[in-house]
């Protein structure tokens, strides 16, 4: 038995990038971004954040592309993933961590947005 769960609350580091793959009942929205969570550190240390990669399917992809936008407060859960290809240029084999996110909470507030048209979610966030 193991357990590869994965969960993250921090900003976006820039605006998704939002692509949609397959046709017909397969087409599936897919969004790219990046995450910066702040790690507790003493108050003499310098704060540097740890920046992931998540990778986003589905609805919850098509609601992080159009409500999450660069410095965006969001928590996510989810599983730690490789993506592996081989370079073209070089034949190397490449590989990227990546949070393959299950669920999406928008934690900022409209204020935090800049007043945006994103919808009130002061219930339920998760997607």
């Amino acid at each position: 038995m193991g357990v590869n769960l994965v969960n993250l609350v921090g900003r976006a580091g820039r605006d998704p990038e939002m692509r949609f793959v397959g046709s017909g009942e397969n087409y599936r929205a897919v969004c790219n971004l990046t995450l910066a969570v702040n790690r507790q550190r003493r108050k003499s240390e310098m704060s540097e954040p740890d920046w992931f990669n998540l990778e986003i399917w589905g609805k919850t992809a098509e609601v992080a592309g159009n409500y999450v936008k660069k410095g965006s407060l969001i928590g996510v859960s989810g599983s730690l993933v490789f993506s592996r290809w081989q370079d073209k240029t070089s034949g190397d084999n490449r590989e990227r961590p990546l949070i393959r996110v299950d669920t999406l909470d928008l934690l900022g507030s409209k204020r935090d947005e800049g007043g945006g048209d994103a919808p009130d979610f002061s219930g339920e966030g998760e997607f």
